[in-house]
Formats: C-alpha cells, structure tokens, sequence
C-alpha cells in the first residue's frame, strides 16, 4: 500500500521508524527516508515487535526534515503519533487500532497465548498504551479507515469518525490466470500468518473431522504449536511459498477458508481474483470484500460452525461464477486506490491556505 501511495505523490519524503534497506519497492527505496532511533539498536530488523513500548517515544522523536503541506500517515500501530509541524494538516490512513492493546488482547497474550513474562510486561504496559493511542488520535486532523469495520473501531476507542478507502490488492498477478480450469486440485487452501487471531487452529480442527483436503501455507508464532505431532493425511503444511507460485495455488483450490476477524483482508480478494470462492467467518472486513454469490460465510468462529459451512459448499458451488468472483475483487484496484486517497488529499489541503507541492508519507 506505501508504494501505491509513492507513486501517486511521487514528491514524497517517508518518515519511518526502521528501515531495512533494499527490502522494498524501487518506489520507495527511490525516496529520502527518514528514520528513528531504533534504526540504531543492534538486531532491530528482527526484534522489532519487542521494543514496542519504544514506539511512540520513537515516532514522536522523529522531526521533518523540511517544509511540507501535508502529512499522511500509513498507521498500523503508532505511525499516525507523528507530531506534524504548526499549521501542517495531518490525514492519517489507519489499517488497525493498536489491536493488541484493544480488543485481540487475550488473543495474543491472553493463558496459553504467550510466555508469563510477556504476558505479565503486556498487562504493565496496556493501560500507558491505551491513553497514549488516545491522546495521539486527537492530533491528528482527519482520519480514513481502510473498512467500515476499522472505522467502527475508531469511534469506539478514539472517539474519532472516519472516511473509508479501501486498500489495494495487487491483482494482476492473479488475474493473469484464465477462469476456466480453476477448483481442479481437489483441496480447500488456508493461507495466512500463524498469528492468535488468525485462528488456523479452527480450520485444522474442523478439517480433522472433515476428512477432506486442507492445504495450508505460511508460518509464524504459533507454528511449533500447531503443526507439533504428526498431521492427518489429508491436512498438508506447505510453510512459505513463492509469489510466483501463489496464484496456482489459489486456482487450483476449490476454495479459500478464511477464519479470522481481520480488519481488511487481502486474502479473500486474491482468492476471487483468481476466480475461487471463499468461506470465511462472518465478521469484520470480509463481509465488505466477500459476498452471497463470491462465498459463504460461518457465523461462529468454532470448528463446528466451519464444519457445516464446508458441508454446505457442496451444493452452493454449483451456483458459482468465477467471473462474478473476479468482477468483485476488481473493485478494489490500485487506481480505485489511488484516485479516492488523492481525493482525501485534496479535500483536506482545500481548507489550508497553502499550495500542494510536496507532502510526506509515514
């Protein structure tokens, strides 16, 4: 997403807590980037997600580096904290609330979920998160939510409205490959971070007593306790998997199963980009990029409740249009993207008395 913001202000300067250098697009790495502190702690790149407790000192620190009109922050966690300069208009791009320090609290450190340490640092340091994600909201001018789900959020723990744009999903990629054919390798497919609230472990447990197909690929934090002991023949581990191989992937499955309460979503537009149908729990941004003729939804986030979804798909894929499911997806292209956060742009540099010339991204 910071690259197709890039490249529809291509005068922009990035400010950033880290950055690791030549990890990302040419679009970005092309820009004068601005770090924090923490760029200087040895290891950073890997341990990043411990210091956050750091992160809003560290955004805070960070000071322009130049004259600009605007500032338009891309926050997931405390980038939209940056203080902007006196009479600079800051539009935020809010992804997420700090989720961690809201309402997915237990499911990342919740018994179980995390070591006794971390738990116990994350219950110390929560109340001091929480006032600080508050009092930094009410600097910024304007927020836009990536969902209306995520714009639901703001209101609850801000206090603050915002507009909805929908992210990009890089589509081409999946579009390249022709509708016909799709749904042949016989599996359903779960893709995705082995995050809490991601919760793999329904999809597992609902396809153990399925008896049918699972293909899941990823890793992450929970790998080692979801993939311990041997796993039924039908359910396979793929780990990570290429980006050249990931369209195929989702052709050939007869579906994706997507079990968590995201914000967005990206995965389920793939999927239809492709020309596949979802199943995905009914709550947060799938019900906004998923519909009754592009999937089915589950209403409980437990293996039953998924269970009796795939049961059902049986009948309901008949009905399927993987050209509708494509139809769908198309709409949250990168210039859909682009167009309506301009208009964001424009509309809140309307009411400074300053030309646009230049603006920073975060």
């Amino acid at each position: 997403m910071l690259d197709a913001l890039c490249e529809a202000l291509p005068d922009a300067d990035i400010y950033t807590l880290i950055h690791q250098p030549g990890t990302q697009s040419p679009a970005i790495e092309s820009r004068r980037i601005f770090t924090s502190f923490l760029q200087h702690i040895p290891g950073v790149h890997t341990r990043y997600r411990h210091l956050l407790p750091l992160m809003p000192q560290a955004i805070e620190s960070l000071r322009l580096q130049g004259h600009y009109d605007l500032v338009l922050s891309s926050s997931h966690c405390v980038a939209k904290g940056l203080r902007a300069p006196e009479g600079v208009p800051h539009l935020s791009y809010v992804h997420a609330p700090m989720r961690y320090m809201w309402d997915l609290f237990d499911d990342y450190f919740g018994p179980g979920r995390a070591r006794l340490p971390v738990r116990a640092a994350a219950h110390a340091v929560r109340p001091w998160l929480r006032r600080w994600d508050r009092t930094s909201a009410a600097r910024v001018d304007r927020f836009v939510a990536n969902s209306h789900h995520v714009a639901g959020k703001l209101q609850r723990f801000w206090g603050r409205e915002a507009t909805v744009v929908h992210p990009p999903v890089d589509l081409e990629r999946f579009t390249r490959l022709p509708l016909e054919g799709g749904g042949r390798g016989g599996y359903f497919l779960w893709l995705g971070a082995f995050a809490p609230y991601k919760r793999l472990d329904i999809a597992l447990e609902a396809f153990r007593e399925l008896g049918v197909p699972l293909w899941v690929v990823g890793t992450g934090q929970e790998a080692a306790r979801l993939t311990s002991g041997a796993p039924p023949p039908n359910i396979r581990f793929l780990g990570n998997v290429s980006d050249d191989a990931l369209p195929s992937l989702y052709r050939d499955a007869r579906a994706l199963i997507f079990t968590p309460e995201e914000d967005f979503g990206i995965t389920p537009l793939e999927a239809q980009a492709t020309g596949r149908p979802v199943i995905a729990f009914a709550k947060g941004g799938a019900l906004e990029t998923v519909n009754s003729r592009t999937g089915l939804f589950f209403s409980e986030q437990t293996p039953a409740s998924l269970s009796e979804a795939v049961r059902r798909f049986d009948s309901w894929e008949a009905s399927f249009s993987p050209r509708e499911a494509r139809s769908q997806a198309e709409r949250f292209s990168r210039q859909s993207f682009q167009q309506a956060m301009l208009r964001e742009v424009e509309s809140l540099l309307s009411l400074s008395t300053k030309s646009t010339t230049r603006a920073t991204a975060v």
